[in-house]
């Protein structure tokens, strides 16, 4: 018997990311191949953004992908919201050149308690929401506090293209194929405080301190190119990062909704209430977990020495002044 469909909203769905992301979608790399969708798309409700977006939902019916069940565009988000059952939030107000990080919070507060408050009306309770657009995890924070009947371990923000980046980088410094390579870990912030963490992670099976043993590299390399990653595909292309960026989605998506595989965690950034790491309760913090049953949990019990102790109090403490701007007490 051929399941129900998904309805799927991504927003900002006229974008580049968007446009990297819709094959993966449609083809059931994310939610399976014998998954149905129906897709709600929404951008800017302008004249020019809309006609986009149509052309857009041409070339997805040029595309004859059998999964795919229905395409809404629209400008509106109560209808983009409307009975979704998964929501990929890409769009955001961007930073612009002299904008302090203040005021690009602000901006995008406005913009994310209204879709927060929409969300808590008009989509299915059960809806698993994904923020990308930046700064993504006080963006999903805002949005969680504003949709009061959805669960908050129902919200998540995008750090698994760092986690990926963190993957890649290992396999490229060992040699090996990238599948060899798991439980590389990113804490905190998708910003670059974000702490790319190698302890637990292993390689071929072996931990991946003793096939690289290279402590240099690690703090004065590897750390910081991969926190910076996105600054130096900027810099190359003109273009922040859409195909990484969009394969990143699909994977936290796909994880999120099937399961990880056995013995191996990835990076989500999530509800940190109740977290085994003593960082602050009431934040969207970045952590290892494990998926099953359309549920994430953190990974308990990794070794936590006091250099990278340091660095999980770096990132919370930046998380925690994004947080007093953006939902002033």
């Amino acid at each position: 018997m051929s399941k129900a469909p998904l309805t799927v909203c991504v927003t900002g769905a006229a974008g580049q990311i968007g446009y990297a992301l819709l094959p993966h979608l449609c083809s059931g790399a994310t939610f399976g191949p014998d998954q149905p969708i129906k897709l709600h798309l929404l951008d800017l409700n302008i004249e020019a953004v809309q006609t986009n977006l149509g052309g857009v939902k041409m070339e997805l019916e040029d595309a004859t992908y059998p999964l795919l069940k229905g395409v809404v565009t629209t400008g509106e988000p109560e209808v983009a919201f409307k009975g979704a059952d998964a929501v990929i939030m890409l769009g955001a107000f961007p930073r612009k050149d002299g904008m302090e990080r203040k005021d690009l919070l602000e901006k995008n507060c406005g913009i994310f308690k209204v879709q927060g408050e929409l969300l808590n009306t008009v989509a299915s309770k059960t809806v698993k929401v994904l923020v990308v657009g930046n700064p993504a995890n006080t963006n999903c924070l805002i949005a969680a506090t504003n949709a009061p009947n959805i669960p908050r371990e129902n919200f998540s923000a995008l750090t698994r293209l760092d986690h990926n980046r963190a993957i890649a980088q290992l396999g490229l410094k060992a040699g090996v194929p990238l599948e060899q390579v798991a439980n590389a870990i990113i804490w905190g912030n998708h910003s670059s405080t974000q702490y790319p963490d190698i302890a637990s992670a292993t390689i071929n099976g072996k931990p991946a301190k003793e096939v690289i043993p290279d402590e240099e590299w690690y703090k004065n390399t590897f750390i910081p190119l991969v926190q910076k990653r996105g600054a130096a595909i900027i810099a190359a292309r003109k273009l922040s990062s859409a195909l990484s960026a969009a394969q990143a989605i699909s994977d936290h998506m796909n994880n999120w909704f099937l399961g990880t595989p056995a013995g191996k965690y990835v990076s989500m950034a999530v509800d940190s209430t109740g977290n085994p790491y003593g960082v602050e309760p009431g934040l969207i913090y970045s952590f290892p977990v494990t998926c099953a049953g359309g549920k994430w949990t953190i990974v308990p019990g990794l070794a936590i020495d006091e250099y990278s102790k340091g660095k999980l109090k770096a990132t919370e403490a930046e998380l925690l002044e994004e947080k007093a701007l953006a939902l002033p007490k």
